[in-house]
C-alpha cells in the first residue's frame, strides 16, 4: 500500500483538462438556458479556466474547440499567450466536423467529396493551430453515421475513414497524439461509423503509432463495463486519454460522479493496477473533461468535477494491492471485493486538504471560490460587454 508521500506525489502528477466550451452558454437540443456569468470569448473562458486551476491546483490546460475558439480572425499564437496570462496553455484541440451544412451526410465517411475534402482541409488546418499554440493532441469526435439501411455502402465509409486518419496522423508533428473517440448513437439513427471502442482501436492502430483511443465516460451503452474497456486498451498500449463527464440516461453532460462515483473509481483502479502490478506506463493518459452544464454555474460545477475526479483518484491510489493480490491468488472472491471498498469508503478529504494548503490552495476550493465574488464580478462586467456588442442580456428576456 502506498504511503503518504507516495500519494501527493501521485496527486501532483494527476493533471485535468477542462474545456473551453464547458464555460459558455450552452444547451439541449431544444433550445439553451443563459447564465449571466457565461463566458462568450475565448479570452473569457481562458479566463475562468485560470480560475480552476487556481482553486484546484490540477487544472494547467483548457482544450479548445477550432470553429467556437478560432474562428477567422482568431491568432492562434496571441491565444496562447492570452492563456499563459491566465496561469494554463492550450490542451487538445478538437475540430467540427458535423456543424457545417457539408456535412449533412457526414464528414470524411460521406459519399460526397466535396464534404470529405472539406473536412480535411479543416482537420489539416486545426493540426497548424496544434502547433501553433504548442498543443500534443489532436481530439476526433466525428457524427458520421447513417439513418437508413441502404443509405450509404458501410464498408466504403469504413475505408474513407481509414485514409482519412492515415493522412492525418502522417501530419502530425513529432510527439503530438492523435486520439480518436466512439460513440454509439447519435446524432446517426442507423449507423454509427465509429460506434464503439474495437472500432476506435482498429482505426488508431491503423491510422499510426501515435493514434490512440478516446475513451468518453458517458458514450457507452447501458451496462457497459468500461472498466475492463480501460484495461484492455490500457494492456494493448492503446489508450489515449478520457472525457470526463456522468450520465443516466443516454447523454453524457453530468458532472464527473454525479451518478455513479464507484464506477469512476473503479476505472482509476484498473489504471493504477496497470501501473503498480503489470509495470504500464500510465504517464502518458490524458484526463480531460467534457461537460457543458446548463443548470449549474459554470465553474462550480467545474470545480465539482475536478475535485471528485481527485478524490475518486486519490481512494484508487489508496487500494492494498498486495491484499487485493493475494485475495486474487486464494480466489477470495469476498477478500478481492473488500479490499477496493475499503479503499473507496475511505474518507480522503483530509489528505486532499493537507495536500492543497502544501500548495498553497485552499484547502476547500468550491467554498474559497465561492468567497472571492467572482462570478457576480465577471456577470456585471460580460453583461456589459455583451450589450456593448448588441447582444441581449443573458436569455434575451429583459
Amino acid at each position: 500500500m502506498i504511503n503518504h508521500d507516495q500519494l501527493f506525489t501521485l496527486l501532483d502528477e494527476f493533471k485535468i483538462e477542462t474545456p473551453s466550451w464547458g464555460y459558455a452558454d450552452t444547451g439541449t437540443r431544444f433550445g439553451k438556458f443563459f447564465q449571466p456569468a457565461a463566458a462568450s470569448t475565448i479570452d473569457e473562458k481562458l479566463a475562468d479556466a485560470g480560475v480552476v486551476h487556481k482553486y484546484t491546483g490540477c487544472c494547467p490546460s483548457v482544450a479548445v474547440h477550432v470553429l467556437w475558439d478560432f474562428s477567422v480572425g482568431v491568432d492562434a499564437t496571441a491565444t496562447a499567450q492570452v492563456a499563459a496570462k491566465n496561469g494554463v496553455r492550450i490542451g487538445a484541440i478538437n475540430p467540427n466536423l458535423f456543424q457545417d451544412q457539408v456535412y449533412k451526410f457526414g464528414s470524411v465517411c460521406s459519399a460526397d467529396e466535396a464534404a470529405r475534402n472539406h473536412a480535411h482541409r479543416h482537420v489539416i488546418d486545426s493540426i497548424n493551430i496544434a502547433k501553433a499554440v504548442k498543443s500534443n493532441y489532436l481530439s476526433l469526435w466525428f457524427a458520421d453515421g447513417t439513418n437508413y439501411p441502404g443509405q450509404d455502402d458501410i464498408v466504403q465509409r469504413k475505408q474513407r475513414m481509414h485514409a482519412a486518419l492515415r493522412q492525418w496522423h502522417d501530419a502530425l508533428t513529432p510527439g503530438m497524439t492523435m486520439l480518436v473517440e466512439y460513440k454509439p448513437f447519435e446524432p446517426a439513427f442507423y449507423h454509427t461509423d465509429i460506434a464503439d471502442w474495437g472500432m476506435s482501436y482498429v482505426f488508431a492502430k491503423d491510422a499510426g503509432p501515435n493514434a490512440k483511443v478516446l475513451v468518453d465516460t458517458g458514450h457507452h451503452l447501458p451496462g457497459c463495463n468500461i472498466e475492463h474497456i480501460v484495461a484492455f486498451l490500457l494492456d494493448e498500449g492503446m489508450l489515449g486519454g478520457f472525457h470526463f463527464n456522468d450520465r443516466k440516461y443516454a447523454d453524457d453532460d453530468l458532472t464527473l460522479g454525479s451518478i455513479d462515483p464507484y464506477a469512476v473509481f473503479r476505472i482509476f483502479c484498473e489504471i493504477r493496477n496497470a501501473a503498480e502490478t503489470h509495470n504500464t506506463d500510465v504517464s502518458h493518459i490524458a484526463y480531460m473533461v467534457d461537460q457543458s452544464h446548463n443548470l449549474k454555474p459554470k465553474i462550480e460545477a467545474m470545480l465539482q468535477t475536478v475535485m471528485t475526479a481527485q478524490e475518486l483518484y486519490a481512494k484508487a491510489c489508496l487500494v492494498d494491492r498486495a491484499k487485493l493480490r493475494d485475495a486474487q491468488t486464494r480466489m477470495n472472491v469476498v477478500d478481492g471485493e473488500e479490499a477496493l471498498r475499503r479503499a473507496f469508503f475511505t474518507d480522503v478529504t483530509p489528505l486532499l486538504a493537507e495536500w492543497r494548503q502544501k500548495r498553497n490552495i485552499d484547502p476547500d476550493p468550491l467554498a474559497a471560490y465561492r468567497a472571492s465574488g467572482y462570478e457576480a464580478r465577471v456577470a456585471k462586467d460580460r453583461e456589459q460587454a455583451r450589450a456593448a456588442r448588441g447582444i441581449k442580456p443573458s436569455g434575451g428576456y429583459a
